[in-house]
């Protein structure tokens, strides 16, 4: 089964319709399953005077409240239901994460059936509640979290009606970049093994290395942060992927997912002709006459076109020559 590859769009298209419909067009050319978004009201997300978050700070180089930042940040109902029909249109699944209750109300009502829950709301019981009423697709980013605090969280979504077959849980890390040795890529499978549940990654390391590794260890999901420009103006551009390496990580997901293969272990079909070439047989290493009762001092082995396979070693020793052989002839079974 494929990774469901998610490019996170988030915010980084700085409120511009159209720069969200060039990010659109970039994750459609990169590979990537779908591309999401995030809906929020800002007066419903945050008070007036709310700090931004050290990372925001650092990589906008802008000190202000996040009521600010984020009002320059918002698309309007108009703008995503432009966006939802667009991504209809070209071929590529219309996500959005949803940060109140009336913009879960209209992701709902535009049609969404794939649920994505970030790290903040993980124990936003209300919220939790709202979404899993719906029993859709979910996926829930656990950052911050440890796992009393996910599974409070996965309880109360299946009190609240989701299948867990219908529930994704993502390991994250939220900061922005995350370092290396923070990512933690063993917890992705702590979480699957603890929690009976399918397991991904949302990450926000620098680099495709994190998300391909996490295919290798088992994850189903993978979401990550992508920009048309690092150096646009924004909390989210300098953690992101621009479009070719978002290209390269999907590209590199997909032959990773072939390379895993079924776990059987026998000769492919790729390599069914080598085994004439590379494996020895068993030859005379000196003139050998019919009859003669074959010693190890007889045979030898060697790449050659006749003669048993060297795995024959112990049924001819022993035995009597079927015929004459000279020296380097391979022998016969």
């Amino acid at each position: 089964m494929n990774t469901f590859i998610i490019a996170e769009a988030g915010v980084n298209h700085n409120g511009s319709l159209e720069r969200a419909k060039r990010l659109v067009d970039a994750a459609l050319a990169a590979g990537a399953d779908a591309v999401k978004f995030q809906t929020f009201k800002t007066e419903k997300l945050v008070t007036q005077d709310a700090e931004q978050a050290g990372y925001q700070v650092e990589n906008t180089g802008v000190k202000e409240s996040q009521f600010d930042m984020l009002k320059r940040l918002e698309l309007s109902e108009a703008d995503h239901i432009e966006l939802f029909d667009y991504c209809q249109q070209i071929g590529i699944e219309f996500m959005s994460t949803p940060f109140d209750d009336d913009s879960i109300d209209f992701l709902h009502q535009l049609g969404m059936k794939r649920w994505k829950i970030p790290s903040g709301e993980l124990l936003s019981i209300p919220y939790l509640r709202k979404i899993a009423a719906f029993n859709q697709t979910t996926i829930l980013s656990t950052g911050m979290g440890d796992l009393q605090e996910v599974g409070l969280a996965i309880e109360t979504l299946e009190q609240a009606g989701l299948c867990k077959s219908n529930l994704t849980v993502l390991h994250a890390n939220t900061a922005y970049p995350t370092p290396y040795e923070d990512v933690n890529l063993r917890a992705m499978q702590t979480l699957a093994n603890h929690f009976g549940v399918s397991a991904g990654l949302s990450d926000h390391s620098l680099g495709i290395e994190v998300p391909i590794a996490a295919v290798a260890l088992g994850a189903t999901l993978i979401e990550k942060h992508f920009t048309l420009d690092n150096t646009l103006p924004g909390p989210d551009h300098k953690a992101s992927l621009e479009p070719e390496p978002l290209k390269q990580m999907v590209q590199s997901i997909r032959h990773v997912e072939l390379a895993l293969g079924s776990g059987e272990k026998t000769a492919s079909s790729s390599e069914q002709g080598n085994k004439a070439v590379a494996r020895k047989r068993i030859v005379a290493a000196k003139a050998i006459t019919k009859g003669q009762i074959l010693t190890e001092q007889d045979l030898t082995l060697k790449r050659s076109d006749s003669g048993c396979f060297a795995q024959q070693w112990d049924d001819l020793i022993g035995s009597k020559a079927k015929r004459d052989y000279a020296s380097g002839e391979g022998i016969d079974g």
